[in-house]
């Protein structure tokens, strides 16, 4: 299981992140066939290798069919859940769009619903949220964190007119992150790209030791004089889960039973690392549940805001402990000709636990005619993946 570190030093967007999943080494030939699959047109993806001030990084190139369309929240959701993209990258990308909508909301004093989305809302930006949330979990990477984000200064022009930078938006999205003012003319971080940074890190810093594994520098179209216009990218392995982390805990005996894996999904969301649920016998006897949440401290409101309003409780507990986890990282095996995702663990004194993806047994159990029981049985005879 790998981490990945945003290091938005000149600041980021949507094509820049895609550019540098590609510089990490997520192949261009599997890029362009998750585009295809996307089934959102004739859209030709390519890359080209470019210098940005002595950095040599690679740069997104994207045709789209041409478009008028200026779409709300909901034209965009419903585009991407009509995608077959699983379940986690949907989740993910409609996170981001919904987290740009609330921004532009609170700035333009409406509702998420009436938001008129004019850029972010364009077909190009859609693909860039899709492929960045895609091209992150195909590299295996699972955590991520975030460097401070460069603002940058100025005025820029904007749909809704000229606008100061960083764009009223932007910074509504980078609230609760880290940033940095350096003195760059010129928009740095687009609201695209705040808004993947926000979805996926949640404002989490690296951790304080890991090992690098390769790093990646995706390029902007612009070549400005002042900076080295381009996104890095860190993968790491080892360490990032270590560490202090925050207990969540809140009861509840009002909660009708159906909701509760609605409720256990939005903590998840909201970006806790687990999340469980457990009967119990509260006071007068009623039953009832603990919901026991596990997060980043960076996490930790937006964790306790999801149980409040995704639940019936009026309370919730929080404590900071400490932990301690295997070293992991996350493999991709062809079995019988299907892609598997193998999660491997180290173990203390050598030696090494591995254990498929279910999601993935479940799609290859479809496809090769099985149910998935049967299927990890024979992931597991074959020597794809044991338990020790």
């Amino acid at each position: 299981m790998y981490g990945l570190i945003f290091d938005p030093f000149a600041g980021a967007s949507g094509d820049m992140t895609v550019a540098a999943l590609l510089d990490l080494g997520l192949p261009l030939e599997w890029l362009q066939s998750f585009v295809a699959d996307l089934n959102l047109g004739d859209i030709r993806v390519g890359a080209e290798k470019v210098d940005r001030k002595g950095i040599a990084c690679t740069r997104l190139q994207l045709e789209l069919p041409h478009e008028h369309a200026h779409r709300h929240l909901h034209h965009v959701v419903k585009i991407i859940e009509g995608t077959t993209v699983r379940p986690e990258i949907r989740d993910r990308a409609v996170q981001a769009f919904t987290l740009l909508a609330e921004s532009e909301a609170a700035v333009h004093g409406t509702t998420v619903e009436r938001v008129h989305f004019h850029e972010v809302g364009a077909l190009d930006a859609i693909v860039d949220v899709l492929c960045s949330v895609a091209g992150c979990y195909e590299l295996g990477a699972t955590e991520f964190y975030t460097r401070p984000v460069a603002l940058g200064r100025g005025w820029v022009d904007m749909a809704h007119g000229h606008f100061p930078v960083p764009p009223p938006a932007v910074l509504k999205l980078l609230s609760g992150i880290p940033v940095r003012d350096p003195e760059f003319e010129g928009e740095c971080t687009t609201p695209t790209g705040a808004a993947l940074i926000k979805a996926l890190t949640g404002g989490a810093p690296p951790p304080v030791t890991f090992t690098p594994v390769r790093d990646g520098f995706g390029a902007g179209t612009r070549d400005p004089g002042d900076r080295p216009n381009c996104l890095r990218l860190v993968l790491i392995e080892g360490g990032s889960a270590s560490g202090d982390v925050v207990v969540l805990q809140a009861d509840m005996d009002d909660l009708p039973p159906e909701y509760v894996p609605a409720l256990l999904q939005a903590v998840l969301d909201a970006g806790a690392l687990d999340c469980t649920a457990q009967p119990m016998a509260m006071k007068k006897g009623r039953p009832g549940l603990r919901i026991e949440a596990l997060a980043l401290p960076a996490a930790r409101e937006a964790v306790q805001t999801a149980l409040f309003q995704a639940g019936t409780t009026i309370g919730v507990r929080w404590w900071v402990a400490s932990r301690e986890v295997l070293p992991r990282r996350m493999d991709t095996v062809t079995w019988r000709g299907e892609a598997i995702r193998v999660k491997r663990s180290r173990l203390p004194g050598g030696g090494e636990r591995a254990k498929a993806e279910f999601e993935d047994v479940a799609r290859a159990a479809a496809r090769l005619g099985m149910n998935p029981l049967e299927a990890y049985r024979a992931l597991l005879a074959d020597g794809v993946a044991r338990e020790d």
